[in-house]
């Protein structure tokens, strides 16, 4: 057997699976939190048991030393498992990085270099990367979630701002969760047995985005220089007008770390009702609470939006695919959001909405002749570990 370890590192976290690529079977998959702080905790889930454990966890050094651990004393026994290469998730690739890429010295400092670009998470990213090489004498091969977005047309990418000023300081869309909007789009063609679609693709989780893609190539996608732009998120706001940081500058006298922390922390839904998550939303929106009825419109009102936008494009559109937490998950936004687009053909069969499954599958009613709207699952962790192995070869 051969399999792939594939990273996400945060700032204080760590999630981890150990995965068959040529399968898609997962070995097993876990979760470090709150490194860095006196009192860590890792999950491990292996076959049907879960094993956790609880201890200080000084670093991203540390935490590997523990999964290493509970691999060896819970398995699967990793020298059985024929690890091949480690995989790593990394938010930020600029325009160096357009493909999966072999880690050496010098794609480190690359990563380190991009910094500026990604603050919140390529330190982060890279501090797992430090720490994996030392301990898996394997490949290891970044994964960037810009990658996908690498095709954009200079249209898209361009922000109408000072040239000189946007080539010096790296000014330009790069858009985010480029894995997962690849893998399911590619995932929509294979369904379909088409190469030739016109695609919107929604990834709504915690963050969300926007992709439009065509003949599998993305032509454009609604994050931007960082992941703040586009749609509204949980706790992220959005498109909003520019000006709105110079005002809160001048007239609230709030410093640039509070307004970032208010535009990434404490906007979209969460701003809007008080609610990051959209089940609570949606709770209190059926029960008549009033600001979770108006957060539920801006929300619905920006995909909307956006779809429409991406259809005009793209000169027209095929399939709408949901994906991730929210995605896959409330049928409710599925129904508003193609039944607020049907003008533009688009259909959805309420019995079928309503089937939860984790097959990708069409929820438009049987014989629709118009465009599809699709819900597939997302599964990055997949895509990375055969990006990593295609990286490798």
């Amino acid at each position: 057997m051969s399999t792939v370890l594939v990273l996400n590192s945060g700032s204080s976290s760590l999630k981890y699976q150990l995965l068959n690529p040529s399968t898609g079977e997962v070995l097993a998959v876990g979760l470090v939190e709150r490194i860095g702080l006196e009192s860590g905790r890792v999950v491990h889930e292996a076959g049907d048991a879960e094993h956790e454990v609880e201890a200080p966890i000084k670093d991203h050094a540390v935490a590997l030393h523990l999964v290493l651990d509970l691999f060896q004393e819970h398995g699967p026994s990793l020298d059985e498992a024929g690890i091949v290469a480690v995989g790593h998730r990394v938010v930020h690739g600029g325009t160096h990085y357009s493909a999966p890429t072999v880690i050496d010295d010098d794609v480190v400092e690359g990563i380190r270099e991009l910094i500026p670009l990604a603050p919140l998470h390529n330190p982060a990213n890279l501090t797992g990367i430090v720490a994996a090489r030392e301990l898996f004498d394997v490949p290891h091969v970044a994964v960037f979630d810009t990658a996908f977005f690498s095709t954009l047309p200079p249209a898209a990418y361009t922000y109408a701002i000072d040239r000189g000023v946007a080539e010096q300081y790296q000014v330009r869309r790069y858009g985010f969760h480029g894995t997962s909007h690849e893998y399911v789009s590619q995932k929509v063609s294979e369904v379909l047995g088409r190469d030739d679609l016109k695609q919107v693709v929604l990834h709504l989780g915690n963050g969300a985005s926007a992709s439009a893609v065509v003949n599998g190539v993305a032509v454009d996608t609604s994050m931007g220089l960082t992941p703040l732009e586009g749609l509204v998120m949980g706790t992220r706001s959005g498109d909003l007008d520019p000006a709105i940081v110079f005002h809160l500058k001048r007239v609230a006298g709030m410093s640039v770390d509070d307004i970032d922390n208010l535009l990434n922390k404490k906007s979209g839904i969460l701003g809007l009702s008080g609610r990051a998550d959209m089940r609570d939303l949606r709770d209190a929106a059926d029960a008549g609470d009033a600001l979770a009825i108006a957060a539920l419109d801006v929300y619905r009102h920006r995909l909307v939006k956006y779809v429409g936008a991406y259809a005009a494009v793209m000169g027209g559109i095929d399939v709408l695919t949901f994906t991730a937490g929210v995605g896959e998950n409330s049928y409710p936004i599925r129904q508003e959001v193609a039944d607020a687009l049907g003008f533009l053909g688009l259909a959805v069969d309420p019995a079928k909405n309503s089937v939860r499954s984790k097959e990708p599958r069409s929820i438009s009613p049987d014989g629709h002749e118009g465009p599809l709207v699709m819900v597939v699952p997302t599964n990055e962790e997949l895509a990375i570990a055969r990006q990593s192995v295609a990286a490798i070869a």
